[in-house]
């Protein structure tokens, strides 16, 4: 069963934007833009509206309908489905959809969807055919159809040309070089530059739960190889790993061939011009981890000493001391990095201290460890950690741009509330990055061009996030 289409709403929950919905009644897509202001407004925060919404039909005859909704920054885009339709296929979409904006305008919110109407309303109409089956959705054919927006494409509308024609023939291309005239389907013809190169940045993200004793409860780490190619003409390309056992659960851009990855573990493809994610995939670790397997870690890390399946070591650890008393109570937050070699960047850690929260004292010092040594307090700037408290929505955030290799830092506060109880969250909510690093030491062993002569430059580099829910 197809999709029955696609609707674009703002902040307030009016529709900016619709594809048409030809098998439908024109009543259809708005009992599904009510049936999402409705739970919005129920609910109590936006994030508590499930993605899947049951949607009551205003005849008893028709069929039941779902509305598949996603949030990107101050927009939503939703997806009736009715009939024997798998929900995800509609989330697949919508992501695909997401990043197509993304890739036309950058910013994907609804000051740009209004400035730029007649290209997202054609994106809609060849990303998703008549009957609602998905239809062109590579970036760069869709680049052949549909021009994205330039003052050079707007100077061109006003004056009548025709766009299509015109920037074809000013990219060398003929009658023949047209829209679909590349016979790889995710590369389009023509392509040439002056300085040919590929960069590809290994992402990797560790979720992971511990609970209050610091043991990992559940973690594992997904990454992706996102690639930015910019090479002349056809180039065949071959990436080697030197440990590929350690990528799992892959999952590859269309462009990538899978017979040698069977065979070989080898990444075979002629790949997409510009910005793709050319894999994805899953790390599990051993079952005993052992220290020197990654020198970054200290070899007396409870973590290691875990040898559980499945856990991927915490880079750093958290004790947090939260005492409740009768309206209001006191905390003390230490943190401190397992990593001997690297820095943590961008640390922010989040507490919810509950409803009625106010109040609120803190001082953040940094204790020893790092660069420098004794303990060190005063303004939150000198030391390079501050803090915020979001009254609206009673969360602590605390917040360490830099914190530098076996460093740990400490938050004292307290807090009062209207309740009797304080009933603040039972888990601190942590995010950081870590920059030339990865979880599962991912490296690749070398990547050859074919089919083509120049010569080009080859640039790699990883990077690792990290989303822990730490309980106490």
């Amino acid at each position: 069963m197809p999709l029955d289409g696609l609707i674009i709403l703002d902040n307030t929950g009016r529709p900016i934007i619709q594809s048409g919905f030809q098998a439908t009644s024109p009543a259809y897509p708005l009992l599904h833009i009510d049936a999402l202001n409705n739970a919005l407004a129920k609910a109590r925060r936006p994030e508590d509206v499930d993605p899947v919404l049951h949607v009551q039909s205003y005849d008893s005859t028709d069929t039941l309908s779902a509305c598949c909704h996603i949030c990107s920054n101050d927009i939503r885009i939703l997806c009736p489905v009715s009939g024997d339709v798998d929900p995800l296929l509609a989330f697949s979409f919508l992501q695909v959809f997401v990043d197509i904006l993304r890739d036309y305008f950058g910013v994907v919110n609804s000051a740009t969807m209004r400035d730029n109407f007649d290209v997202v309303y054609q994106l809609l109409e060849e990303t998703l055919d008549a009957g609602g089956h998905p239809l062109t959705t590579s970036p760069n054919a869709l680049r052949e159809i549909v021009l994205p927006p330039s003052l050079l494409t707007k100077l061109l509308s006003v004056a009548g040309a025709n766009i299509t024609s015109t920037m074809n023939s000013s990219h060398g291309l003929s009658s023949a070089g047209g829209p679909f005239s590349s016979p790889i389907p995710w590369r389009r013809a023509g392509v040439r530059y002056t300085n040919n190169e590929i960069y590809i940045d290994i992402i990797e993200e560790l979720k992971a739960i511990v609970n209050k004793n610091g043991t990992t409860l559940s973690s594992v780490v997904w990454g992706k190889l996102n690639t930015n190619a910019k090479l002349s003409g056809t180039p065949d390309c071959r990436l080697s790993f030197t440990n590929a056992q350690n990528m799992t659960d892959c999952a590859f851009h269309p462009c990538v061939r899978f017979q040698p990855w069977n065979r070989d573990k080898v990444l075979s493809f002629i790949p997409p011009d510009g910005r793709f994610v050319l894999a994805e995939y899953r790390y599990l670790p051993p079952a005993v981890v052992s220290a020197a397997t990654n020198a970054s870690f200290p070899a007396t890390s409870s973590a290691f000493a875990l040898g559980a399946k499945d856990v991927v070591p915490v880079p750093l650890t958290l004790r947090p001391i939260i005492e409740l008393e009768d309206n209001g109570g006191s905390f003390e937050i230490t943190l401190t990095s397992r990593l001997t070699t690297r820095a943590i960047e961008n640390f922010m850690a989040e507490i919810n201290l509950g409803v009625g929260a106010s109040g609120l004292k803190c001082i953040a010092s940094r204790g020893s460890g790092g660069f420098g040594s004794g303990f060190e307090s005063g303004s939150t700037a000198s030391i390079g950690a501050s803090w915020a408290f979001d009254v609206k929505k009673q969360i602590l955030r605390w917040e360490i741009p830099n914190l530098p290799p076996a460093s740990s830092w400490t938050l004292r506060g307290s807090f009062s509330t209207p309740n009797l109880v304080p009933r603040p969250s039972h888990a601190v909510h942590i995010r950081f990055e870590i920059a030339s690093h990865t979880f599962s030491a991912l490296k690749i062993d070398q990547l050859k061009v074919t089919g083509e002569s120049y010569k080009l430059y080859k640039g790699v580099r990883g990077r690792s996030f990290g989303d822990i829910e730490w309980r106490w």
